[in-house]
């Protein structure tokens, strides 16, 4: 199996680090890394118009970038330049209708670039500004896009935004890459949603907040484009949760937290309708800032920024919890994601 892990390259990391996986076994190698495009914090793996696998990787600074690469070899290379996003700070990306879409943290927007035929982006076609802020002063004082990922049915672009406590749907059209927003849905005050996560059957949702450690579980409408709220469940440990990820079966949803170092696991009902706390373990390492299991479900993998290593862990099919299995030392790691 093939992973790739992003990296601080201000921090010491390697920039986009490339993993083969062993199937059997869970250990990843390092197979090669390109720091060809600064502080790529977050990745997202696709495949172009002709079917050739790339990988999108944004470069979270001031001006805001976004990079393809090649992916077909052991070692990532760049599909030309870097584009320009045209905000500041992107933290997460995605693809969805022939278009690379990034959240501006700093400028608090979601940008929408229109991929050419051999998978390279292209100048930033649409920019939709968020507006609002929060009551937490030295960190909602404006917006801050934080994710941006396409619903299960295509049909709708969702965007978390931390500075807001709101979480925003929009319409892309395919052909220009406008940006239209169709309504914004309001969390509790000063919680400061991070990331979100789908069930598998496209119901629900799960919104895990970075300012108080609490996951709102919702419903989503699909074919209104409407998420609503229907409850909140408090983590177990303080600190800053960071992403969420749901099995494949939908039993089980893990958030990292932050502060903690811990991964916390949630137990969802069968319906999808609610989330229960039912173990928090050590995650391996320190600050975890990202997560995600591999595609058969049966292991996990956590990103710890500041100890600078990826560990991963067995998954108890009864019980989701896991257990530690191993680690792959990966300087100021912000994320890994499998192809």
């Amino acid at each position: 199996m093939r992973a790739y892990a992003g990296s601080f390259t201000g921090a010491g990391g390697r920039g986009v680090v490339a993993l083969s996986v062993d199937p059997r076994t869970g250990v990843p190698t390092v197979t090669g890394a390109t720091d060809a495009v600064p502080e790529p914090s977050f990745l997202a793996p696709a495949r172009t118009a002709h079917g050739r696998p790339v990988l999108y990787a944004v470069s979270e600074t001031e001006d805001g970038a976004v990079a393809a690469f090649d992916v077909s070899g052991d070692v990532p290379r760049p599909l030309g330049g870097p584009a320009a996003v045209r905000g500041s700070g992107p933290t997460h990306l995605c693809v969805a209708a022939g278009h690379v879409l990034t959240a501006n943290y700093t400028s608090g927007s979601v940008s929408a670039l229109p991929l050419a035929p051999d998978g390279t982006p292209r100048a930033a076609a649409a920019v939709l500004r968020h507006e609002g802020a929060g009551p937490v002063a030295d960190r909602q004082a404006g917006p801050h896009a934080h994710q941006v990922l396409p619903d299960p049915s295509g049909r709708w672009i969702l965007s978390v935004d931390l500075g807001t406590d709101s979480v925003r749907v929009c319409a892309l059209d395919p052909e220009s890459g406008a940006l239209r927003l169709h309504g914004e849905h309001a969390l509790r005050p000063g919680s400061g949603p991070r990331h979100l996560a789908f069930h598998p059957a496209g119901g629900h949702a799960y919104v895990v907040h970075e300012l108080v450690p609490m996951v709102t579980v919702c419903r989503w409408d699909a074919e209104a484009g409407a998420l609503e709220p229907l409850g909140e469940t408090p983590l177990r440990q303080p600190g800053h949760p960071s992403g969420i990820v749901v099995a494949p079966d939908g039993r089980f949803a893990w958030t990292a937290v932050r502060g903690a170092d811990t991964v916390a696991v949630l137990a969802l009902s069968a319906a999808g309708d609610a989330a229960e706390p039912v173990a928090a373990v050590p995650c391996g390492g320190h600050w975890p800032r990202d997560l995600t299991p591999d595609p058969t479900g049966r292991r996990l993998y956590v990103a710890n920024e500041r100890s600078g290593d990826v560990t991963w862990f067995d998954l108890d099919p009864a019980t989701g919890i896991p257990a530690r299995a191993g680690a792959l030392p990966v300087p100021a790691a912000t994320c890994v994601v499998f192809a």
